[in-house]
């Protein structure tokens, strides 16, 4: 069964989409035109740049941050490793014969 699009209401609304495609692929062509010869306009460039700068923000940021973890882990890791250290020393010393120390 070929049936036309909106032939269930009665309606041939082929036309309209047909319409409404044309209109779309219109303002398309327009659009790129208007960007060859135009280029960018300015309120885009302006998005463009404040993204720019806020990513750049955002980055340098999270560079902080990481510098501050690895900063602080190092400081942990320092501190356990020196009383580990000093535990070891103390146990080496108690088994060394008496006065060797």
């Amino acid at each position: 069964m070929d049936m036309k699009i909106g032939a269930a209401l009665n309606r041939d609304i082929s036309t309209g989409e047909r319409v409404e495609k044309d209109l779309d692929a219109f303002i398309a062509k327009r659009d790129v035109a208007r960007r060859r010869d135009e280029g960018e306009r300015a309120e885009e460039a302006t998005w463009i740049e404040s993204e720019r700068r806020a990513q750049q923000a955002r980055d340098a940021r999270l560079r902080e941050e990481w510098c501050a973890y690895h900063t602080a882990a190092a400081e942990r890791h320092r501190a356990n490793l020196e009383a580990l250290i000093r535990s070891h020393e103390e146990q080496a010393r108690r088994y060394l014969p008496k006065g060797a120390a």
